[in-house]
Formats: structure tokens, C-alpha cells, sequence
């Protein structure tokens, strides 16, 4: 009964001391637990799960996907944030307080793994070395001390351990060990992570994405900025220190005779000049897997206006009064000029040629079903004249396809292209992104590789003489992680050991 009343008066103690630590202590205590660390941790991978599973609204089909949810629906996702859930301030806070666990967890208990390091345990007990789940004890005949401990020193270095001798009170320690800075693998996967955390912080906090459409001749020295809301965008314009000229855009197609939409893609390319009053001209290739980068701007291919048109073309023309047929090379926005002078100016492409109510010329849809360039011949006499060439057979007798400049016009071949190629823009003046996805996300990956495929590992030997030429080898070790494969290591150091002394 008194046992129990002095058990029940300590624990009541403990709980008493405990409520009356200070409250930032206490505070403290509980930001840096790993257990509350796991459940934010737990917390934010179920509302990353929710960002998956309902669409964002800045992702390509939001509008569609608003439209087909229910007015509870709408309303209910909205209040909660759940349409931007990773701009939400619940997530940002979260973000903030996992960092601050993080931060202060590493700073509570690094010293003790510094210790593993800094300062290892040299010597054991023999009850203590006996007491490890891998120990063994071997009987050694013959020799001195020297060649005793240099033969285990040898048996350890050859299982890749680096070793230490000490002695104590008479008794002569070895202690040997592999991977030590594991201990510290952890603290290296916290730093990954806190610099992913702060690097896109940094980056949504002073950089921004914005979209420009390029068409190949286009000049333009501003961005379209977005914001959403739900299912609105609004955009609104931004100067850019440069100015930006599209010079060319091309699409690589699987099929060149199909269809210009993702599924036929290879790849899409916008080569673009930048024109900086500071720094000159500089010229670059925006490609698919390819991205540009210039003063903090981070140049990526978005998309595609896939309304039909040709990059470059070959035209066939046909003598007026006889003769061969006379190919020429144009590209788009291009000028040529024939043998006999005439001045050919590419004006316009249309995939699928018609007029419209006004007699302009136009298209009826964005594919080629009936391809045609529109042009501006100028006659060595300088006589200026608008042709049309198709790349089927039209008539001479309607007035698109009579012949003009004294040639019948037709279309050969041609290289098909979109109308224009959308280039995502990504401002980023710290290079914050660039930190936390290659510094902070591989340095994550190769540190979880690190703690969870190489162990800390630990061999002591006590080597007591207890007669002449006789001595007890003791040995105990252990490891941090993967318990099988030091056991296999431990047996294998034993039989080599047991093998020298019969030897």
C-alpha cells in the first residue's frame, strides 16, 4: 500500500512540475514534437490530395469543370478555399508552422546527434557490450597484445570500419565504425525541405507568371499578367525592360500530313530576339523541354493557337503564255523574286479560304480544308497586283484562280504551322524557384537516399588477457537502420575473426 501511495505521489509530482513550467516552455515543447510535426505533415498531404482531385482554377478546364458543379457545390468549395487551396492562407500558415517545427525540432535535439559524432563512445562494460542485440565473445591463443589487437584492427578496416584504440583501467578497447554521418541525414532532409518551403515563398512572394502570345513578326515589350477568380480571368498589362520580337515559330509533327493538335506534336519552337537597351541583342530558342532564361525571366512553351497556317511553302507557277512551271521558296512574313524581276510579298494564310460578308478574305474553320496564301506580286514594271494560290485545283475561269503577273499561282507544298505559339513567362528576380526545385528538391532526394540506404554502424571490442598469451575478445555492436544487414556484417566480422585465431 505504500508502494503504491509513494508511486502515485511521484507520478502526481512529475505532472505538477510539468503544469507549472513556464508556458513558453511548454510552448516550445510542444511546436518542436515530432509528433505534432507528423500530423501537419499528414494534414498538408490530404489538402494536396484535395488539390488533385478538385481542379484549380488556374489549370486549363476550370471553366468547364465550375460550370458542371452544383450551386451547393460552388459555394461550399469556394468558402473553403478548396478551388486555390495551395494560395489559401490555411495552407501558407501550415507551411509556416511545419517550418517552424521543423526548425525547432533540429535545434532540440541536433546536439545529441552531433554527439554520435563528435564525441563516440570509445569504451564499454563487458555486461554492456554482452547486453547489444549482436555480440559475441571470442577466446584468442598465441601472440601478444600488439599483434591481438592489430589482427582485429585489420578484420574491421577490411569491412570497410574505421577504428580507434583506447585503454582503460588495464583493458584495451577497439572501436570501430561506418557512416557516422548518417546521424545527421535528417537534419539534411529539413534543410531541403525549408529551402523548397522558402524558396517558393520567395518566389510567389516577388516574382509572378505571365502569358504573351508570339506570332512571327510580332514586336511587343509587354506581358499579359493573369489573376484568377473562379472562373474569370482577368488580364492586365505589364512593360518588360526589352523589347520582344518573334522572328519565327515551328511545329515538329509526328504525322506531317495530320492535324496540328497536341496528340500529332512532337515538339513546338519560338525563336524570339531580345532587343534590351542595356545589354543588346540577344537571340534564343524557346522549346518544349527546352525553357530560355534572361535576367530572371524564365522563357517556357505553354501553348498553341491552332488555327492552321504554313510556316514556309513552296508555290508553283505556271507560265500565262506556255512554258515550264517555275517553283519558288517563300516563308512566312517572306519576299522572293523571279527571274524576270516581279517582287513576290507573302501577305496572309488561311487554312480553310473563303470570303466573308464583306468580300474579305477569310476562313471557314481552323483546319486545311482548302489551303490558300494570299500575295503581293509587284511587276518589274511596278504594276501591283493581289494573288491567291491554292493547293487545290481551282479554275480559270472565277476570279481567285485566273492567272495574274502573267503566271496561273498554285501551292505546291507547305510546311504546316500554328498561327501563333503562347510562351508562359515566369519572373523570378531572386531565383527562387530555381533554389528550391534543384538546390532544395534534389538536395531532398539525394538526403532521403542517404538516411535511408546508408547506416550508422557501430563494432566495440574489449580485449582483456586473462593469462598469458590468452585473452576474452567481447564484442557488441549496433546500427541505427537495417538491423538484417548489420547482423549479416556482424556474423561475417566473427568468422573472420575465428579464422585468424585458427590460423
Amino acid at each position: 500500500m505504500f508502494v503504491a501511495e509513494e508511486i502515485l505521489k511521484n507520478k502526481t509530482d512529475e505532472i505538477s512540475a510539468s503544469n507549472s513550467a513556464p508556458f513558453l516552455n511548454r510552448t516550445l515543447d510542444f511546436l518542436s514534437s515530432v509528433k505534432f510535426g507528423v500530423v501537419l505533415l499528414i494534414i498538408l498531404v490530404l489538402f494536396s490530395l484535395i488539390g488533385m482531385l478538385i481542379i484549380q482554377q488556374n489549370v486549363n478546364g476550370f471553366d468547364a469543370y465550375y460550370a458542371s458543379l452544383t450551386p451547393a457545390e460552388k459555394l461550399v468549395y469556394g468558402s473553403l478555399g478548396l478551388f486555390d487551396i495551395y494560395y489559401s492562407w490555411y495552407f501558407k500558415f501550415l507551411l509556416i508552422v511545419l517550418s517552424l517545427n521543423i526548425v525547432l525540432a533540429s535545434i532540440d535535439r541536433f546536439p545529441s546527434a552531433w554527439s554520435f559524432i563528435s564525441r563516440p563512445k570509445l569504451d564499454a562494460s563487458r555486461k554492456w557490450l554482452l547486453g547489444q542485440k549482436q555480440n559475441a565473445v571470442i577466446e584468442m591463443r598465441g601472440g601478444d597484445g600488439r599483434s591481438i589487437i592489430e589482427n582485429i584492427e585489420q578484420v574491421f578496416k577490411n569491412q570497410k570500419f574505421k577504428t580507434r584504440v583506447t585503454e582503460k583501467k588495464g583493458k584495451i578497447f577497439i572501436f570501430a565504425e561506418s557512416g557516422k554521418w548518417n546521424r545527421l541525414g535528417a537534419y539534411i532532409v529539413h534543410v531541403a525541405l525549408l529551402t523548397l518551403f522558402i524558396g517558393h515563398f520567395c518566389s510567389l512572394q516577388f516574382g509572378f507568371d505571365a502569358d504573351v502570345r508570339m506570332m512571327p513578326g510580332q514586336v511587343t515589350n509587354e506581358i499579359q499578367l493573369i489573376e484568377f477568380n473562379l472562373d474569370e480571368q482577368e488580364r492586365y498589362a505589364v512593360g518588360l525592360p526589352f523589347t520582344i520580337t518573334c522572328t519565327d515559330i515551328q511545329q515538329k509533327l509526328i504525322d506531317p500530313k495530320g492535324s496540328i493538335e497536341i496528340i500529332n506534336t512532337l515538339d513546338w519552337r519560338t525563336q524570339i530576339r531580345i532587343d534590351d537597351p542595356e545589354y543588346g541583342a540577344t537571340v534564343a530558342d524557346v522549346s518544349l523541354n527546352k525553357p530560355f532564361e534572361y535576367r530572371g525571366y524564365r522563357f517556357f512553351q505553354a501553348s498553341a493557337i491552332t488555327l492552321g497556317s504554313a510556316r514556309s511553302m513552296v508555290l508553283e507557277l505556271t507560265p500565262q503564255n506556255g512554258g515550264e512551271p517555275l517553283a519558288i521558296n517563300l516563308a512566312r512574313n517572306g519576299s522572293t523574286n523571279l527571274p524576270d524581276g516581279t517582287i513576290v510579298d507573302y501577305e496572309a494564310f488561311f487554312p480553310d479560304f473563303t470570303f466573308n460578308s464583306e468580300g474579305k478574305p477569310d476562313t471557314r474553320s481552323k483546319d486545311y480544308n482548302n489551303p490558300a496564301v494570299v500575295l503581293n506580286v509587284t511587276a518589274p514594271a511596278g504594276e501591283k497586283s493581289r494573288v491567291y494560290a491554292f493547293a487545290g485545283n481551282v479554275s480559270d475561269k472565277i476570279p481567285v484562280g485566273a492567272p495574274k503577273a502573267g503566271y496561273k499561282w498554285r501551292i505546291k507544298e507547305f510546311e504546316k504551322s500554328p498561327l501563333a505559339h503562347v510562351l508562359s513567362i515566369k519572373y523570378d528576380p531572386l531565383n527562387a524557384a530555381f533554389i528550391a526545385w534543384y538546390i532544395g528538391g534534389f538536395g531532398l532526394i539525394g538526403a532521403l537516399c542517404f538516411v535511408f540506404f546508408v547506416s550508422h554502424r557501430r563494432v566495440w571490442a574489449l580485449i582483456d588477457q586473462k593469462e598469458e598469451n590468452n585473452f576474452e575478445i567481447v564484442l557488441g555492436g549496433n546500427t541505427n537502420r537495417n538491423e538484417q544487414g548489420f547482423e549479416d556484417k556482424f556474423k561475417k566480422l566473427i568468422q573472420n575473426l575465428t579464422a585468424d585465431k585458427q590460423g
